[in-house]
């Protein structure tokens, strides 16, 4: 029943497009292409959509089988689907659609109450957008009828379902801005369909489970559309010429160009030329100046468009502009001046250089002035000396002349720089470590000093030749001998074990030259490494003052070794003082147990 109803249904969408398709192509060529609206604004009069859907039904079915037992069903997903749509748009923002979605099922399975979900529905209704550059936002409700495959695989059954949603499409420069790429579409779709009461189960026939099912579905869907026509008349040809250069003497060669907008390219354009001495073909055309007499002369073209032999027969299909120039008399010489390099240092040279030219083509003569420095030369190059000039600009002057006396000056600079003087590098304060947190190994580089050493390190390795200087410090009461202790008593070196053990970081952990890292203590009151950064020619000791270094022959690395098992409030008041977690201690022998915990054992097992 399915496959006829389906095959129904197929003709007539194949019959709609046959007939809408020539309205659209009409449309279409009752306009200029959309080559000439506005890149990535959608004021298409049809859109066509075609694309891949996913249709989540979240939904199931209570039908009753034959002992009167209900059997609740639940639909499949069913993301093997195809969705298109055709839109008429009566303005800008509001149009008409008709939709038509499939979903096929992707497996069956008899034996299971699950229903292999497989859809299929035509809808239509308003549709909304909001078209702007690149980027249109559009919204649709839809009603229509659906075909939808019953609980435990019943044949396709007729039924009514609802629409609401919208997407976004993004423009694309392809097909002259006429493709665009459905970025996401998101619908609710509400689906009715009544599946009858329970039937089959004899003679061979399956049993299939009746039931209504009012899905609350989600469709999602991402493809192509393809705009078709214009809303608005496209905007008429334009045309701009120009002439260079727009001021000649007799003759001196003179070219013009004309740029025309809003061709289409896929129609016929010609252009014409007129004016004195005027001769061209396309967008650019020549003119003979040498049998011109001073004064102004104008340059005239125009351009029409359209099907071959049909060129400018439609309003704004043509379009004509002009331009002028002027031929002059013969002018006195001119000059141009400059100077390569036009930046030196005390005591370098630069060359000088002029260009003149003489409108009666006149023998030339140049000479050169500058208001610092020396200058020497009388052809078209000259050279700058800086010596005994003193630095900033220095003005220099090109003098030509012709042999009627007619004279032209031109002038350009040379700046005289001071010599360089490189800064001077300085050590650099990094981060900063604390040991506060392990009373019992005050020295020892935990986990959370990781994130400064490692940035330590980074710049390290950014910096090849600087070096590195942790200093160590410790609190008063650790500097201070012990009450108890005896007059002689050692007293352990925290704020240089600290160091020592924080460079052992960096040298064992990021694989840090030993040779670039140096150790001190400081004299500050607190327990912690402050890390410094001694960059090529910088001198820590100029820049940090008060530390001392220390002499790591006499002070070794520490190890960093967990501490062993603790009970469990300990584990977690070492986990809050920031240390990983101790490692199990393993026993290394167990003595077996007695004969008669073993037989307490399999008592308390069979209780």
């Amino acid at each position: 029943m399915f496959s006829r109803v389906s095959k129904s249904v197929s003709r007539i969408l194949a019959l709609a497009c046959v007939v809408t398709l020539p309205i659209a192509l009409g449309a279409q060529d009752s306009s200029k292409p959309a080559a000439k609206a506005p890149a990535g604004d959608s004021s298409s009069r049809w859109d066509i959509f075609a694309g891949w859907s996913y249709f989540i039904p979240n939904s199931t079915v209570d039908g009753t089988n034959a002992k009167g037992q209900v059997v609740p069903v639940k639909f499949k997903d069913a993301f093997r689907g195809g969705d298109v749509s055709l839109s008429r748009y009566f303005n800008r923002n509001i149009g008409w659609q008709i939709d038509s979605g499939n979903h096929d099922r992707f497996y069956s399975d008899k034996r299971s109450n699950d229903s292999n979900m497989g859809l299929f529905s035509v809808q239509t209704g308003p549709v909304f957008r909001l078209p702007s550059e690149g980027f249109t936002p559009w919204a649709h409700a839809l009603v229509g009828g659906v075909q939808l495959e019953g609980p435990a695989h019943q044949n396709y059954t007729p039924g009514i379902t609802f629409t609401l949603g919208g997407g976004v499409d993004l423009g694309t420069p392809f097909f002259h801005h006429k493709l665009a790429f459905r970025l996401a579409e998101a619908d609710f779709e509400y689906t009715h369909v009544d599946f009858g009461i329970a039937h089959g189960g004899s003679s061979g026939e399956p049993y299939q489970v009746g039931g209504r099912a009012n899905m609350n579905s989600i469709r999602l869907a991402t493809g192509f559309v393809y705009h078709i026509g214009e809303l608005a008349p496209p905007p008429p040809v334009t045309l701009a010429c120009s002439v260079s250069p727009t001021s000649i003497f007799p003759g001196d060669p003179v070219s013009a160009t004309a740029t025309a907008g809003s061709l289409d390219p896929k129609l016929n354009a010609i252009y014409s030329w007129s004016g004195t001495g005027v001769t061209g073909t396309g967008t650019t055309a020549s003119v003979a100046t040498a049998a011109l007499a001073p004064g102004s002369y104008t340059v005239k073209v125009s351009v029409k468009e359209g099907k071959a032999g049909k060129e400018g027969l439609k309003v704004g299909e043509s379009a004509d502009c002009s331009a002028s120039f002027t031929v002059r008399a013969y002018d006195p010489p001119t000059i141009s001046c400059s100077a390569s390099p036009s930046t030196i240092k005390p005591g370098e040279g630069s060359t000088v250089t002029a260009s003149g030219v003489s409108p009666q083509n006149r023998p030339l003569t140049y000479s050169y002035s500058a208001n610092a420095g020396t200058i020497s030369g009388t052809g078209t190059t000259a050279s700058f000396s800086s010596t005994g000039a003193p630095t900033g600009p220095v003005g220099i002057t090109c003098n030509v002349s012709d042999d009627k006396g007619q004279t032209a000056t031109a002038n350009t600079s040379v700046t005289i720089t001071a010599p360089y003087v490189a800064p001077i590098p300085h050590t650099q304060a990094l981060c900063s470590i604390t040991f506060d947190k392990d009373a019992k190994r005050p020295a020892r580089v935990d986990n959370e000093a990781k994130a400064c050493l490692d940035e330590v390190a980074l710049d390290l390795q950014r910096q090849s030749d600087a070096k590195a200087v942790v200093v160590g410090d410790a609190t008063e009461a650790e500097k201070a001998l012990p009450k108890h202790a005896k007059k002689h008593a050692k007293i352990e070196p925290l704020a240089a074990e600290r160091a020592v053990n924080t460079k052992d970081y960096l040298v064992t952990e990021k694989g840090i030259d030993a040779s670039r890292i140096s150790v001190a203590t400081g004299a500050a009151d607190g327990k912690k490494v402050e890390d410094y950064l001694v960059p090529s020619g910088a001198t820590f000791s100029a820049d940090v003052a008060g530390t001392t270094t220390v002499d790591e022959t006499m002070v070794k690395p520490q190890a960093r070794k967990v501490l062993p098992v603790r009970p469990v409030a300990k584990k977690k008041h070492a986990a809050a003082a920031g240390e990983m977690a101790p490692a199990p201690v393993v026993k290394k022998s167990v003595k077996p147990p007695s004969t008669a915990a073993k037989t307490a054992k399999k008592k308390a097992a069979k209780k």
